[in-house]
């Protein structure tokens, strides 16, 4: 069992890594980088780019050798104490093989990101036990049209708080029940990559959270990530489940499909929230520390455990 590591909080004139584990930063992509830039320092932080963030050596984004040598540098930088991932995309986990997992572990600080990204963070929690988060990504800050996600970050990493931001339509309870346990996953489809192989993760005694992008992923191959998930015991080893956004033009929810793969076998409480996933109010999720399910109260999960010190 990997020893939990916990990240130290962010202060006013700390600096902060950027990366682009996923998808290139090119196009109208470099002016919101610039922008997310602009308004980070103007909240009192420095902001870094990696030596590698704007580049495109394959086409079709950077070298998995060149993303994870950006990575590798943040964690080994003692000025850097925070790293914020600038965008999603498809190949974040072709970092996995090159990653510097013992450093990291002699410098845990916090790294942080959504969509393909979760892929990234929820494989450093394994592989170290550092606690990472699922949050809004880097340039998103500068695209929003509110300020809720960039809000949010600033309340977990550099207040501390443990308070789950809220959703404007609440929490709704699909199975009755409690839990209490770590937390573990993201996107869907990054999630079940990583359920086998040899770098999978361990869903043992865990409260999962899962959304997905309807935009790419119809109902479905929803119903075929969580079918693999299934079938490979997933199910059978998780406390509890968590979803969040998932939005496609058939309206079919990610409740339903979830509901029509797992039947009547379900041992543990469910929850649907619409505060993280792709839509512009992104609470930040811990992946690594404990959470507490009570589907009888209102707000039905809350942190228990500090995700940064």
């Amino acid at each position: 069992m990997k020893v939990k590591k916990i990240p130290s909080k962010l202060e006013k004139g700390d600096t902060i890594g950027v990366v682009a584990p996923s998808n290139p930063i090119v196009g109208e992509n470099i002016e919101e980088v610039e922008m997310a830039r602009k308004i980070v320092e103007e909240s009192g932080f420095k902001v870094k780019f990696s030596k590698n963030l704007f580049s495109n050596t394959n086409g079709y984004s950077s070298t998995a050798k060149e993303k994870a040598e950006d990575i590798n540098s943040m964690f080994a930088d003692r000025q850097v104490k925070m790293i914020w991932c600038a965008k999603g995309g498809e190949n974040s986990n072709s970092v996995f093989e090159y990653l510097d997992y013992e450093e990291i572990k002699k410098n845990p600080k916090i790294i942080c990101g959504y969509s393909d990204i979760t892929s990234l963070t929820n494989i450093i929690t394994a592989k170290t036990g550092l606690v990472t988060f699922s949050s809004t990504n880097f340039k998103t800050i500068a695209t929003d049209e509110i300020d809720y996600s960039y809000n949010e970050v600033l309340k977990r990493f550099v207040e501390g708080s443990l308070e789950i931001g809220k959703t404007t339509f609440g929490y709704k309870t699909i199975k009755e029940g409690q839990a209490e346990a770590e937390l573990i996953g993201g996107n869907l489809s990054l999630t079940r990559g990583l359920v086998e192989g040899k770098y999978k993760v361990n869903f043992e005694n865990k409260i999962l959270f899962l959304e997905e992008l309807g935009f790419e992923t119809g109902p479905a191959l929803v119903s075929n990530y969580l079918y693999y998930m299934k079938q490979n015991g997933v199910f059978d080893k998780i406390k509890g489940l968590w979803i969040g956004n998932y939005e496609h033009e058939s309206k079919i929810s990610l409740e339903k499909i979830i509901l029509d793969v797992l039947e009547d076998d379900i041992h543990f409480p469910i929850i649907k929230s619409n505060n993280f996933g792709h839509i512009e109010e992104k609470t930040v999720i811990p992946i690594g520390t404990k959470a507490r399910i009570d589907t009888t109260k209102k707000e039905k999960i809350e942190l228990i455990e500090k995700c940064v010190k």
